[in-house]
């Protein structure tokens, strides 16, 4: 038996990258998968890939769209698993920054975590307990240029993971976090230039950047009994790069 056969999973930002990888496999692990993504082309693809997946055009942001977006995925069968992927990048030094990129960054990194979660719960509860699974950043161990609001970001997110585990735990659902080393993606590479990810690739005690499939495995790992005891904690899963140092 696959480790999430029989189980219904929600994933934001899926369209392409790392939600797209953790969508996969997820999917390959019996899951029956969301792929919600602002790019409704992208979450068309995806979906198209990965079979039994059913693509959900949401602005994350948008938090009437995002209960309504879950609430009719858990209507058709229920939701166990919930992955708050969605991010938005804008890379630049902390005073250059424009204020409606910050804006954005917040609602879709921040808000957006909030909108899912808080959808997501009483649904998850209602099957007996599940796996939320939010995603972080290595960021915060080590040092990025013009990453500031980008990392500020992620630490609230470990910050809600282990809060969310709090509140959650009596409702038998699990909040863990995964925080990736350096993936080479569409999204990280519109902001970090090709000598950055030699220099990340460097810092790999293995010599080598993180494949967004491994991810995807510990999505899995995280989001399957095999982890029923694991909640409020955030996975590193960089290669030893932030063992290394910047």
């Amino acid at each position: 038996m696959k480790l999430l056969e029989g189980k219904r999973a929600f994933v934001t930002g899926a369209g392409r990258g790392i939600g797209k990888a953790i969508a996969l496999k997820l999917a390959e692990a019996g899951a029956i998968v969301a792929i919600a993504d602002i790019d409704q082309a992208n979450a068309k693809a995806a979906a198209a890939d990965i079979p039994g997946a059913v693509a959900v055009p949401l602005d994350i942001s948008d938090r009437a769209a995002v209960v309504a977006a879950i609430d009719a995925f858990a209507a058709e069968g229920g939701l166990d698993i919930l992955v708050n992927n969605a991010v938005y990048f804008y890379y630049a030094l902390l005073v250059d920054m424009p204020e409606n990129e910050v804006d954005r960054m917040l609602n879709v990194g921040i808000k957006g975590t909030f909108w899912a979660t808080a959808a997501a719960t009483p649904h998850i509860a209602k099957r007996g307990g599940g796996s939320i699974i939010n995603l972080s950043s290595i960021a915060l161990s080590i040092g990025i240029k013009n990453a500031a609001v980008y990392t500020a970001i992620k630490g609230a997110v470990d910050a809600l993971t282990r809060q969310q585990a709090t509140e959650l735990g009596p409702l038998g659902i699990r909040v863990n976090a995964l925080a990736p080393g350096s993936v080479v993606t569409p999204g990280a590479s519109s902001v970090i230039p090709a000598e950055a990810w030699e220099r990340r690739k460097n810092m790999s005690l293995f010599g080598r950047l993180v494949s967004d499939a491994e991810i995807g495995e510990n999505a899995v790992y995280l989001a399957s009994d095999a982890a029923r005891s694991i909640t409020g904690v955030t996975l590193k899963i960089d290669a030893g790069q932030t063992i290394t140092g910047p």
